[in-house]
């Protein structure tokens, strides 16, 4: 059976074989991206309601790291605010993933914009009502290596 790529915008993202970067390599430090992923959605009157398998729920408000492609949410070469994508954007207008691709981060400090892969500690929550979508955000953050 060949294999299908997963819709642009849903999932945890496709990694274009011929991006210039390498795709994200799994860390035990880091939760990955395999295991945020997991997540299912359903309709719900009106609105698209998240289910979290047990491992994610016991990230809620635990600090963590996660790696990523950043995903600027305001202008600057400099950050405070921006998304974490598990794969890298083709497309400045394109979210190269679905909610459980993407995590929103906030940071103490501001994070110097970069195409490479960053990786940001802080506090994660794992969010079932979130007005945007989102699935993840983490607070507090630092920009680590």
């Amino acid at each position: 059976m060949a294999q299908v790529s997963p819709a642009i915008g849903q999932g945890p993202g496709y990694h274009d074989p011929r991006s210039p970067f390498k795709p994200l390599e799994e860390r035990s430090d880091i939760v990955s991206w395999k295991l945020l992923s997991q997540v299912t959605a359903k309709a719900e009157k009106k609105k698209i309601v998240p289910t979290f398998p047990a491992a994610v729920q016991a990230l809620d408000r635990r600090t963590v790291k996660v790696q990523g492609f950043m995903m600027p949410l305001e202008a600057g070469d400099k950050q405070q605010h921006f998304l974490l994508s598990s794969v890298p954007t083709t497309c400045a207008f394109c979210v190269p993933a679905g909610p459980e691709g993407l995590v929103e981060v906030r940071t103490k400090k501001p994070v110097r914009y970069t195409l490479e892969p960053v990786v940001v500690e802080g506090q994660l929550a794992v969010l079932t009502d979130d007005p945007y979508g989102l699935y993840y955000r983490v607070d507090e953050g630092d920009a680590v290596n």
